[in-house]
């Protein structure tokens, strides 16, 4: 007879809840449910009744063993009433099918040819940092991730439409994130309907225009755009698409980059190991090759631990298909099994001082337990974008770290649970590194 899955009292079950809607993270509360009933528990709340697993097994569980049985979509979430048919939200042979489409742009061969692109949108925007200007280092970040994801993948310069835009994708994105929704699927949010109406005029605008010049063009597209349209799909499945590439796609690198200079902010050593690799291996005034960029080898365990703390994707949801059985468990059909990314990354079994910053956890010739280290998945179906990400992150920090020195001004830094996992309230003070020039 299958084990009843452990609950957390209703008093603990409405902590988590006002923690949501009050700091917008369940972090803590998940926390002290995973330490007081194991790695595996479910939440009992009005019309929200998700299970929660941790742990390298319970992930091998969601994403080999029975992936098939664990759907991505689920037509009550905002994320598929947002991006409708995009690569994300399906599951079977047609996420497969779109998948191969759009494997060919974000293939690492090709990110030698984005590093320009990365490091000249660094420079222009950082060139607006003034002396001792006090910064929100996210939505610094958030301008270079969508100047690098627009040129790259949709060869567009989107730097005029940067302001105007804003709002827009940022509501886009508020859109599906974590919210009363959760509990009453059918809330009214016509407060976003003008910025996702708004969205789609823009995408399919720039669809048109790309297609007529296409017609002149008679050179085979490299982009993800041009390639969407040169394979024949029509402007909807284009539209949900290049919408899913922009918000995940820009959203997890934003944070990426952002919590990675906040812990280098707090971690003055390790910041100046990192900051004395860049300064030995890169130039003030020439953009890097590809081997210089994988000489920072130091730079990238930064990268790996601030993934592994702060993961931007830092749960995983599916829907089960059909009743499914987990180390004794029963997991009804129709349940929200979420794996937790975080927890699993935290876990005290497999990660010595799990809230301890240390780089060195990631040195050549280490390895993670198999399923332990998680940021963009696993199993067949892990993040497309997660060489481009990873590439475009080592190439931004680095170009900051060569230029700046970042103070932080805020003590008071949270995990912030949006479209990803965010650091809220990470200002920063700028200071060129002129003594570094002389």
């Amino acid at each position: 007879m299958p084990a009843t899955i452990p609950s957390p009292s209703p008093q603990a079950g409405l902590i988590a809840l006002k923690a949501l809607l009050r700091e917008r993270s369940l972090l803590a509360p998940l926390q002290r449910m995973n330490l007081e009933l194991g790695d595996i528990f479910q939440i009992q709340l009005p019309n929200f009744t998700p299970i929660f697993m941790v742990g390298p097994e319970a992930a091998h569980f969601v994403l080999v063993d029975q992936r098939g049985e664990l759907r991505w979509r689920n037509e009550n979430d905002p994320v598929t009433h947002l991006l409708r048919h995009g690569v994300l939200v399906e599951d079977g042979d047609e996420h497969d099918r779109l998948r191969h489409l759009l494997n060919p742009s974000l293939h690492k061969q090709m990110l030698v040819e984005y590093i320009t692109d990365m490091w000249c949108y660094t420079q222009q925007v950082t060139a607006q940092w003034k002396e001792g200007v006090v910064v929100d280092i996210l939505d610094e970040m958030r301008k270079i991730a969508l100047l690098v994801l627009m040129r790259t993948l949709y060869q567009l310069d989107f730097s005029p439409q940067l302001r105007r835009m804003w709002d827009v994708v940022i509501d886009n994105i508020k859109y599906v994130s974590p919210g009363l929704w959760m509990l009453w699927s059918d809330l009214p949010r016509h407060q976003y309907n003008r910025a996702i109406h708004k969205m789609d005029r823009y995408l399919y605008q720039i669809i048109q225009e790309r297609r007529k010049r296409m017609t002149a063009d008679p050179l085979p597209p490299r982009d993800m755009l041009g390639q969407l349209i040169a394979s024949g799909m029509e402007d909807g499945l284009i539209r949900d698409q290049l919408l899913t590439m922009l918000i995940a796609g820009h959203d997890t690198v934003t944070a990426l980059m952002a919590w990675t200079l906040y812990l280098l902010s707090v971690h003055p050593d390790i910041l100046k190991q990192a900051q004395d690799e860049v300064d030995n291996t890169l130039y003030p005034g020439e953009i890097p090759s590809l081997e210089q960029i994988n000489q920072l080898v130091y730079l990238n365990q930064v990268i790996k631990e601030s993934l592994r703390l702060f993961p931007p994707i830092h749960l995983g949801s599916r829907i089960s298909a059909t009743d499914l059985e987990f180390k004794g468990y029963h997991i009804p059909a129709n349940r929200r099994v979420v794996y937790s990314i975080y927890l699993t990354q935290r876990h005290p079994a497999y990660w010595p001082e799990p809230d301890r910053f240390d780089p060195d956890r990631h040195a050549p010739g280490t390895r993670p337990a198999p399923y332990t280290w998680l940021p963009f998945g696993g199993g067949p179906r892990n993040c497309i974008g997660a060489a481009f990400g990873q590439m475009e992150a080592r190439v931004v920090v680095a170009n900051v770290l060569l230029h700046f020195d970042l103070h932080l001004v805020n003590a008071h830094v949270k995990p912030h649970m949006g479209a990803t996992l965010e650091p809220h309230g990470a200002r920063m003070r700028i200071e060129r590194r002129s003594d570094y020039f002389i």
